[in-house]
C-alpha cells in the first residue's frame, strides 16, 4: 500500500508508521505550500510559497527544507523536515521521482531499501513488456535465466511469479547486483523488506534466513504483506471493504504457528495507521487460523471520520415501553428497533414515518427484526424450544424432535449471521455430525485426496465389497467380516465403523474430518450412498475401494481447535462416530465460517409483554437477559436447554423491546425478575401533537379534558392516547372515533357505570347534552313503593355530537 494519491503526491512516515503529508494553505488567496528556508523563523512572512508538488518534493527531499505538514489522522499543522526527529521515511509519486532522479521511496540517513508497491508492480509490467517487445533489454537482458529467487505479484496476472534480480535491477538502474539475502539491497532482501513475498519457481514461499538482522520479520512483515496483497488490491478494485483470514495470510506468506502474531498485527493500531484504515471487525475465536478481519475502505485511502463510533458494539438493550392505550408504543418500537439496527444512520428517518416503516419492513424481511405478541396461552415451548411430532419414514409412526421457538431462532440468527461478502451455507442442526478420524503420521496425503475428489474414504473395511443390501444389518456385516477376521468383536471399528459408514450415516448428514484429539480440518454434507469403487482406490488412502461423495462446505489444512466447540477430546479408538450433544453449533460455525467481530444488531419486539406469564414463558432464560450474562460478556452464562439438551446463551447483539398497556395491568404487578432486567420508559398521551382545529374541533383541548377527568375518576394509567385521533382530518372523523372507540373504551374502564362515562364526556345533571342522553326509566307495573329505589335512567348515545366545549 502507498499513501500517495492523486491529491497527495508526497507523504512521510514517522518511526511508528504514522503518515504525514505537506498541506496547502489558502490564506494568501490561492492554494500554496509553505516552505521554511534554512535558518528562518516560523513566521508566515519568512516562508517560501510553492504551488507545485514537484517543487515541494525538491525542497524537502533534495534541499532538506521543512514544510508545513499534518498527520493523516489529524492534529496540528507544524513545520517538519525529512530526516529530522519525526519524519524518517518518504513515499513519492513515481512520476515526480523520475523527474527528480530519485527513488520513489527512501529512508532517512541511508540508501533507499524500501520501494513502493506501485513501483515494483510497474517493474513487473516493464518485465512483461520486455518479454513481448524486447524493450529495456539493456536492463532485463543482462540477467539471463533466473535461478534461485522469484517474487509474487500482488495483482491478478496470468503469471504472478517474477525473477527478483531483473526487477530490482530495473528499479535501481543496475545490472550488477546480488539476488540473495546477505545485504539490505540484495534483490531478495530489497523486495522482502518492501512487503513482497519471495517464492520459488513454483510459487511456494521461501522463508527468509534467520541470521540476517536487516530483514523485517514478525508483525512488521505481516502488516506490509497484508497491505500489499489485500488492502491495496481491494482499493484498486473499488471494494467497499476487504476481509483477511489469518489462516489464508499464513499460507500465502509461508508462516507456521504464527496466528497470535498475525492476529495481533492485523488488529493493531499500527496496521490501521499504515493503511489509513478504521478499526476492523473481527471474528472469534481470536487468535486462531479462522479469525477474519474485515476493513472498511475509503476510496482515497483516508480514514472515514465516523467509522470508529459506528463500529463500537451497542450494549444490549432490554427495554419496555409502557403507557395507556393509544400513546404510540407500537410505532415507537419500530423507531427504537431501526435505530438499534442502523445506529446514527437512522436519524433522518425519525420524522419520516413512511421511510421509517419501509426500513423497518426491510429489516424484518432480512430477519434482523422479529415481532411477536404475548398472550395468556403463550408458553416456553412456543418462545424458547419445545417438542414437535415428526412422522417417521414410511408413515408408520412419529417421534418427538426439538423445535426452536421465536427467541431461540432470532438468537441463532444474531449469533451466526455471516458477513454480506460471503455466501455461507445453512447447516441443518437437526442432522447428526459424524466424526471421521484420519489416522497415522501420513494422514495429510489422504486428506488432500478427500478434498480434491469430494469423497470420504473408509480405511477399516478391508478391500471387501459392502454394497449388498444385506449388509444394512449389522449382524450380517459382522458375520461376513468374521469370515476373514474371526477374532473381531461386534463393536470393533472394522465392524461398527463399517456399518456406520455403509448404512448409519444418511445422505444429508454431516461429516467432520479430524486428526488426533483436538483438530478439525474439513466439514461437509454427505451427498451419496456407500460405493464400492476399486477404480477410485488411491495409495494415499491405502487403496481403499470404499467411499462416499461429500459436498465439502469448509476445509483448512491448518484446521481449527476442537475445544472451542466440543467439550470432550476426539477418541481415536472410534474413527467414525456421531458427535454428542455437547457439540456447540454456534461456536463451530463461528470457528469454520467466521462471523462479524461486531455482529449486526438484531431486535426482538414483544408486544403486550405483560399479558403472558413471564416466568412460564422465559423459564430459566430470564437470567441470560442481563447484559453481563450475555455471550462474550464478563460473566457469560450458557444453560443446557431441557428439550434439545444443547447449551444456549443469549448473544450480546440481540436487543429486546417490549410494550405494555397499563390499562390492562399495572407495572407494579409485573414479575419482579422481569422488572429488574428491563429498563422501563413511560409513553403518556401528548395532546400537543394533535391539531388545534380539526373541522372546528380543538383536538388538543378535547383530549386534555377527557384525560383530566379520567385521572380524577380512575387513575392516570387509564388515560386515552393521542394516537386515537392522529388520523382525524374532519369533524366526522372525530365523531366516529368518539362513537366507536372512545365511548366503548370508557364504558369498559368504568364497568358500564354510564354515570361516570357521562361525567368524563361532560354530560350529566344540569348540563347540555353533548354525547349522551339520560332517558328516565319508569318502574315496572306492579312494583311496590318500598321496592322502588332512586330514579333510574337509560343512557343513549346521541346521533349527533356537540363539541361546543372544545370548539376551535
Amino acid at each position: 500500500m502507498t499513501g500517495v494519491t492523486d491529491t497527495r503526491r508526497l507523504v512521510f512516515y514517522d518511526a511508528e508508521g504514522a503518515l504525514y503529508f505537506p498541506v496547502r494553505d489558502g490564506g494568501t488567496g490561492k492554494s500554496i505550500f509553505k516552505i521554511k528556508p534554512k535558518g528562518a523563523s516560523n513566521r508566515a512572512e519568512d516562508a517560501i510559497h510553492l504551488e507545485d508538488w514537484l517543487d515541494v518534493a525538491r525542497a524537502m527531499l533534495i534541499d532538506g527544507l521543512a514544510a508545513r505538514c499534518r498527520a493523516l489522522s489529524g492534529g496540528p499543522i507544524n513545520y517538519l523536515r525529512f530526516g529530522a526527529q519525526k519524519l524518517v521515511r518518504y513515499e513519492l509519486d513515481p512520476e515526480l521521482a523520475e523527474a527528480l532522479g530519485i527513488a520513489p521511496t527512501g529512508v532517512a540517513g541511508e540508501e533507499t531499501s524500501e520501494v513502493s508497491r506501485a513501483a515494483i508492480e510497474a517493474a513487473m509490467d516493464a518485465f512483461d513488456a520486455w518479454r513481448q517487445t524486447g524493450a529495456q533489454d539493456e536492463i532485463f537482458g543482462a540477467f539471463g535465466e533466473p535461478r534461485d529467487y522469484w517474487v509474487r505479484s500482488t495483482r491478478d496476472r496470468e503469471n504472478r511469479v517474477y525473477p527478483t534480480k531483473p526487477l530490482v535491477g530495473y528499479l535501481r538502474g543496475k545490472t550488477d547486483l546480488s539476488g540473495g539475502w546477505g545485504q539490505r539491497n540484495d534483490a531478495a532482501s530489497f523486495l522482502h523488506n518492501a512487503g513482497f513475498i519471495i517464492v520459488d519457481a513454483e510459487d511456494r514461499p521461501v522463508p527468509p534466513p534467520e541470521r540476517y538482522d536487516h530483514l523485517i520479520r514478525d508483525a512488521e512483515r505481516v502488516r506490509l504483506c497484508a497491505r500489499n496483497y489485500h488492502i491495496e488490491p481491494g482499493r484498486e478494485q473499488g471494494a467497499a471493504e476487504v476481509s483477511i483470514r489469518s489462516g489464508d495470510l499464513a499460507r500465502e506468506m509461508g508462516l507456521e504457528n504464527a496466528f497470535p502474531t498475525i492476529c495481533d498485527a492485523l488488529g493493531g493500531a499500527k496496521f490501521q495507521t499504515l493503511c489509513a484504515l478504521p478499526p476492523p471487525r473481527f471474528t472469534t475465536p481470536n487468535p486462531s487460523s479462522t479469525t477474519t478481519f474485515t476493513y472498511a475502505l475509503a476510496a482515497d485511502g483516508i480514514t472515514p471520520t465516523m467509522t470508529a463510533p459506528d463500529q463500537a458494539p451497542v450494549p444490549p438493550t432490554n427495554l419496555i415501553l409502557y403507557g395507556p392505550p393509544g400513546t404510540g408504543k407500537t410505532y415507537a418500537t419500530a423507531w427504537e428497533a431501526v435505530k438499534l439496527c442502523l445506529g446514527a444512520a437512522a436519524d433522518p428517518l425519525r420524522d419520516d414515518r413512511k421511510a421509517l416503516m419501509a426500513e423497518y419492513k426491510r429489516l424484518c424481511e432480512e430477519g434482523r427484526i422479529e415481532f411477536t405478541t404475548f398472550h395468556q396461552s403463550m408458553s416456553y415451548e412456543d418462545f424458547v424450544e419445545g417438542l414437535r411430532p415428526v412422522t417417521d419414514e414410511g408413515g408408520s409412526g412419529f417421534r418427538l424432535t426439538p423445535r426452536d421457538g421465536i427467541f431461540k431462532e432470532i438468537s441463532r440468527r444474531a449469533s451466526t449471521r455471516p458477513d454480506d461478502d460471503f455466501d455461507l451455507p445453512e447447516i441443518d442442526r437437526s442432522r447428526p455430525i459424524f466424526k471421521l478420524n484420519m489416522i497415522g503420521k501420513g494422514w495429510r496425503p489422504g486428506y488432500d485426496v478427500s478434498i480434491a475428489t469430494g469423497r470420504i474414504y473408509w480405511l477399516f473395511g478391508g478391500k471387501l465389497d459392502w454394497s449388498d443390501p444385506r449388509f444394512e444389518d449389522k449382524e450380517a456385516l459382522a458375520a461376513r467380516w468374521r469370515e476373514t477376521y474371526p477374532e473381531a468383536t461386534l463393536n470393533h471399528a472394522s465392524i461398527g465403523g463399517t456399518h456406520y459408514f455403509r448404512y448409519g450415516a444418511k445422505i444429508g448428514d454431516y461429516v467432520a474430518l479430524t486428526h488426533g484429539l483436538d483438530r478439525v480440518f474439513a466439514f461437509g454434507r454427505i451427498t451419496g450412498d456407500y460405493e464400492y469403487r476399486p477404480d477410485l482406490a488411491r495409495p494415499e488412502v491405502e487403496d481403499s475401494p470404499n467411499s462416499r461423495t461429500v459436498d465439502w462446505l469448509w476445509s483448512d489444512p491448518v484446521g481449527v481447535e476442537r475445544a472451542a466447540f466440543y467439550s470432550g477430546a476426539f477418541n481415536p479408538a472410534h474413527p467414525l462416530c456421531v458427535l454428542n450433544d455437547s457439540f456447540d453449533h454456534d461456536a463451530f460455525e463461528a470457528a469454520i465460517f467466521g462471523t462479524k467481530g461486531i455482529a449486526e444488531p438484531h431486535v426482538l419486539i414483544i408486544d403486550e409483554i405483560n399479558r403472558a406469564n413471564i416466568s412460564k414463558v422465559f423459564g430459566e432464560l430470564i437470567t441470560l437477559l442481563e447484559a453481563d450474562k450475555r455471550l462474550g460478556a464478563a460473566n457469560e452464562i450458557r444453560l443446557r436447554l431441557p428439550y434439545s439438551g444443547r447449551n444456549f446463551g443469549v448473544p450480546a447483539n440481540l436487543h429486546i423491546i417490549g410494550t405494555m398497556n397499563t390499562a390492562d395491568r399495572s407495572i407494579a404487578l409485573l414479575d419482579t425478575a422481569l422488572r429488574r432486567r428491563f429498563t422501563f420508559r413511560e409513553l403518556m398521551p401528548d395532546a400537543s401533537v394533535l391539531p388545534v382545529d380539526c373541522g372546528g374541533v380543538n383536538l388538543q383541548k378535547l383530549l386534555a379534558t377527557l384525560n383530566a377527568r379520567i385521572e380524577y375518576f380512575f387513575d392516570r394509567e387509564h388515560q386515552i392516547g393521542h394516537a386515537y385521533f392522529t388520523a382525524c382530518t374532519t369533524r366526522d372523523d372525530v365523531a366516529e372515533v368518539m362513537r366507536f372507540k372512545i365511548i366503548p373504551l370508557l364504558a369498559e374502564y368504568f364497568y358500564e357505570d354510564w354515570g361516570k362515562v357521562a361525567a368524563v364526556l361532560g354530560d350529566g345533571s344540569g348540563r347540555p347534552e353533548r354525547f349522551l342522553r339520560a332517558v328516565p326509566l319508569e318502574p315496572p307495573f306492579g312494583l311496590g313503593e318500598e321496592d322502588i329505589d332512586d330514579k333510574k335512567v337509560s343512557w343513549q348515545i346521541l346521533e349527533t355530537f356537540d363539541f361546543a366545549d372544545c370548539a376551535a
